[in-house]
């Protein structure tokens, strides 16, 4: 394990605990494993952070070639991350990929792990969806086992990254393990066809991915989807303050989208001209639906109200050391990134480069007062800080929300979120 990625790795550990409200890993691998893990792309930088930072196993990372500079090819060969080239880069793409083809299987025969994000390319926004996966996965592990005549076992495994929002603070994440194929196994097949067998077992591994994520086929099934969880508070939808057990609403989730894919829930036009209906109202009056289900249940008790009172001293410790970088970095991320896909990832990795190095200078002046042990603690307990700011702001600003929306005349659109749920209720459940 490289020095960078073996500090980044208990670095982001922390950091991304405390970005993410609930983290779920299910069936995790070994730490080593001459293993080729393919996981989904959802959500651009966070999902090599959470894999690496979670999932037990030390990876090395494909990554596109144009993020690798003179500058950043040291430090992204420290983070074990290797290039590959795409024909938009305008090199030669052919020798240049078995070069780092090459490479790969050098790693992998030193007993270590590869992640390929398979589908090449993030969607613009965060969709529950797999993309065709490309065919590189296949073609590095059977140029491996060639290379070594057979004789190592070399596997390949899918990994899906399941979110509610990559891109909200406080989010959910849930990563699924599959259980790894052999490859070995169709030597026979591929010493006689090896393009039938890479495009064959391309595409099982890809449905193996499926079978880990919560899959929408059709793209515009997307948002009707993510509208049905979010009315029914049910799956992984983003909420402030969904708590259900995390693998009960993936359960849920990724069970609604195989029946939108396989025609047992059939999105009539007349279903999908009420949830327009009603979240084009909810748009108009700038409110979530989120927002109003809080705003009829008041999801806050006594007690949370006299947590957040005693959080006040911690919360202005982290409005100190984080508030200044944190909104100054939110606010040019959201104004250069057009892509929000990539906004959680970015702020988060901005904010442990930008704001921990600087403040590192409480070290200059703190042990004059506590001594170095409390000064250390103090300054590893400066993201904790920023956590219970960033909660403590989160939970005030939603309780103003709250108390403000009930001021206003919601009853009629209240009314038609009690009507649209009865229908989604009735339209899945009779659809079983």
């Amino acid at each position: 394990m490289r020095f960078l990625y073996f500090i980044m790795y208990y670095i982001l550990n922390y950091t991304l605990r405390l970005y993410f409200r609930n983290i779920k890993v299910y069936n995790k691998p070994s730490k080593y494993g001459k293993t080729i893990f393919v996981s989904n792309h959802a959500a651009s930088f966070m999902d090599p952070l959470v894999i690496a930072a979670f999932n037990r196993s030390v990876v090395y990372f494909l990554t596109r070639s144009d993020v690798f500079t003179s500058f950043t090819k040291p430090i992204f060969w420290t983070a074990h991350m290797l290039p590959i080239y795409r024909q938009r880069d305008g090199v030669n793409t052919k020798e240049k990929n078995n070069e780092v083809f090459r490479k790969c299987t050098e790693t992998l025969l030193r007993n270590r792990n590869l992640l390929i994000f398979g589908e090449g390319v993030t969607d613009d926004k965060f969709v529950r969806r797999l993309k065709p996966l490309k065919k590189g996965a296949l073609r590095i592990g059977f140029t491996t086992l060639e290379a070594c005549n057979w004789k190592e076992e070399i596997y390949i495994a899918a990994i899906g990254c399941n979110y509610s929002n990559p891109s909200r603070f406080g989010s959910d994440v849930l990563i699924k393990n599959s259980e790894p194929i052999l490859l070995n196994d169709y030597k026979e097949e591929y010493l006689e066809n090896p393009s039938k067998v890479i495009s064959r077992l391309t595409l099982e591994i890809q449905k193996v991915l499926q079978n880990e994520l919560t899959h929408i086929e059709n793209i515009e099934n997307t948002v009707y989807h993510e509208r049905i969880m979010k009315v029914q508070r049910k799956g992984m939808f983003d909420s402030f303050s969904n708590r259900t057990n995390l693998m009960d609403r993936w359960d849920y989730s990724s069970n609604l989208a195989r029946r939108i894919n396989d025609g047992s829930v059939q999105l009539t036009d007349d279903i999908k001209f009420k949830i327009d209906s009603y979240f084009k109202k909810l748009k108009g009056k700038g409110i979530t639906d989120d927002l109003i289900y809080d705003a009829t249940t008041n999801p806050f008790s006594t007690s949370q109200y006299l947590i957040q009172l005693l959080y006040l001293p911690i919360a202005f410790l982290g409005f100190i050391h984080c508030s200044l970088f944190y909104f100054s970095i939110k606010q040019f991320v959201e104004k250069k990134f057009r892509r929000d896909v990539f906004w959680g990832s970015t702020k988060l990795i901005m904010m442990i480069f930008i704001a921990g190095p600087i403040n590192l200078l409480v070290l200059v002046f703190l042990p004059t007062i506590m001594g170095w042990p409390l000064s250390v603690l103090y300054f590893l307990a400066i993201p904790f800080f920023g956590f219970i700011f960033h909660r403590f702001l989160d939970f005030w600003i939603r309780v103003y929300k709250i108390e403000k929306l009930k001021n206003k005349r919601i009853t009629k659109i209240i009314e038609e979120r009690e009507h649209l749920k009865q229908n989604l209720d009735n339209f899945v459940e009779l659809k079983k």
